[in-house]
């Protein structure tokens, strides 16, 4: 009996895939818990349909991801802070904080794709290399500042 893989199957074959299994396996296992279904020509046609639309969405997906990458590529981001009178910063800038501010320029950038070894700890300018979706990469440039209000 020809079936269509709903999911990854342990031994038998990963998803949307068109397996030839046995009849009895295929209508007292895989199909009551909801693992395959028939390979009829309507659902064939429909997986067909269903490919042919996420191929589509990953296609518009890179397009928007390589854009925005070469948008971010070598842009910087100004990161003010308050500094105490040695110069030292009463926060760190960690991953979170850079996502946050790369939002606020209009870039949707989860903080798992930013790679900062350990949080920038002190004033001054730094790379940071973004790892988009799809192997995508970019690199900025955190310059971190002083806040305006507390110079004297």
């Amino acid at each position: 009996m020809k079936v269509i893989l709903l999911q990854n199957v342990d031994n038998l074959g990963k998803k949307d895939e068109v397996k030839d299994i046995p009849a009895g396996f295929a209508r007292n296992f895989l199909i009551p818990k909801g693992l395959v279904l028939a390979a009829t020509e309507e659902n064939l046609k429909k997986l067909e349909e269903q490919k042919k639309q996420e191929e589509e969405e990953t296609a518009r997906d890179l397009e928007k991801k390589e854009k925005m990458a070469s948008q971010l590529d070598g842009r910087e981001v100004m990161v003010e802070t308050v500094v105490g009178k040695e110069g030292q910063l009463f926060e760190s800038i960690n991953k979170q904080k850079i996502s946050e501010h790369l939002k606020e320029m209009g870039f949707e950038v989860d903080k798992n794709q930013i790679n900062l070894k350990s949080p920038i700890k002190e004033l001054g300018e730094f790379p940071v290399k973004l790892e988009l979706d799809h192997n995508l990469e970019a690199e900025i440039k955190i310059i971190v500042s002083e806040k305006e209000e507390n110079k004297q």
